[in-house]
C-alpha cells in the first residue's frame, strides 16, 4: 500500500507540473506553489529551487532595474584625438564604448578597443578616424525584459546596447555581463533566504546581519527607528542614499545613530549590512 501512496503522490505532483507548463494560461504564483511542494516533500533540492526560482525573478525584471545609467556611461566623441581619448579608454579598463556626436543624445556607434590594436602595431593610430571602426550600436527600451535581452545577445552575439527613455533619450546602457551577474546574483539572494531565518539576524553581541533588500517598514520595527519609505522601499536604499554613490566592501557610515558596515555589494547594488547602536 506504501508503494500506491508514493506512486500516487508523484503522478499526483507530476500531474500539476504537467498542467503548470501546459497550453492554459498560468501565473507564476503558480509556478511557485509547485516548486515550493516539491522542494518540501523532498523532490527538488533547496539548491535547484534557488535557481529555478533566482531565474522566475530574473524574467520579471526589466532593462531599466540593471542598466548603467547615463550619468555613470563611459563614452567616447567622434571628433576625438587618439590623444584625448586613449587615457579614457585605458583609465576604465572597459572593452567596449559608445561613441557620440556633438550631441550626447547621438550614439554613432560602437568602440571595441582592440580595433585599435590594428592601427597601434602599423603606426597609423593618430591618423585614424573614429567614424573608420566603428560597429553597430543596438538601441532597446528601458521596459524591455531581462531574458528577452539575452537571448538576443546570444542570438546576435552582440555584447552591449544602449537603453533609450520613452522621449527617445540616451537613458544608459547595459551589457550581457550585467545581464549573467544579475542573474548569478539572484540565485545567490535565494540560496541566502533558504540558509537564513529572516532578512535581520544577530551577528554579535552589539550588532546584526541585515539584508540590503529588507523593507524599511521591516528595519524600523526591529531597530526602533523612523525612517521614511516615501523614495526608498528597502534599507539598503536607504543607505546608498546617504553615501551618495553606491558603496563597496567594508565602507562604513552612520545614520540617525545606527552604524551601517557593508559586507556585500556587487556594482549594481548593496546585498548585506552589519548593522549596530552607536
Amino acid at each position: 500500500m506504501s508503494e500506491d501512496r508514493s506512486g500516487g503522490t508523484s503522478r499526483s505532483w507530476l500531474e500539476k507540473l504537467a498542467q503548470a507548463f501546459s497550453d492554459a494560461p498560468r501565473s507564476r504564483e503558480d509556478i511557485r506553489e509547485i516548486l515550493q511542494q516539491a522542494c518540501e516533500s523532498g523532490i527538488l533540492g533547496n539548491d535547484a529551487y534557488g535557481i529555478i526560482e533566482g531565474a522566475i525573478q530574473v524574467t520579471e525584471m526589466q532593462v531599466r532595474d540593471v542598466m548603467i545609467p547615463r550619468s555613470q556611461m563611459t563614452m567616447v566623441q567622434v571628433n576625438q584625438t587618439p590623444r584625448e581619448f586613449l587615457p579614457v579608454i585605458i583609465s576604465s579598463a572597459h572593452s567596449r564604448f559608445p561613441v557620440c556626436g556633438e550631441n550626447p543624445n547621438e550614439v554613432l556607434g560602437i568602440l571595441l578597443a582592440k580595433d585599435l590594436l590594428p592601427y597601434m602595431l602599423d603606426g597609423t593610430l593618430e591618423q585614424l578616424d573614429l567614424r573608420q571602426c566603428l560597429r553597430k550600436a543596438t538601441f532597446i527600451p528601458e521596459s524591455k525584459r531581462l531574458n528577452v535581452l539575452l537571448n538576443e545577445f546570444r542570438g546576435t552575439r552582440n555584447h552591449m546596447a544602449i537603453v533609450v527613455d520613452e522621449y527617445g533619450g540616451i537613458a544608459g546602457l547595459i551589457t550581457i555581463e550585467d545581464v549573467l551577474e544579475q542573474i548569478v546574483g539572484e540565485i545567490e539572494d535565494e540560496h541566502d533566504a533558504e540558509e537564513e531565518d529572516g532578512n535581520i539576524k544577530p551577528f554579535d553581541d552589539d550588532s546584526y546581519l541585515v539584508k540590503a533588500l529588507t523593507p524599511i517598514e521591516d528595519f524600523n520595527a526591529h531597530f526602533g527607528t523612523d525612517f521614511s519609505d516615501d523614495e526608498f522601499d528597502t534599507i539598503g536604499g536607504i543607505v546608498t542614499r546617504h553615501f551618495e554613490h553606491l558603496p563597496g566592501k567594508d565602507e562604513t557610515i552612520v545614520i540617525d545613530g545606527l552604524h551601517f558596515r557593508v559586507l556585500s555589494a556587487d556594482s549594481r547594488r548593496l546585498r548585506l549590512l552589519q548593522v549596530s547602536r552607536v
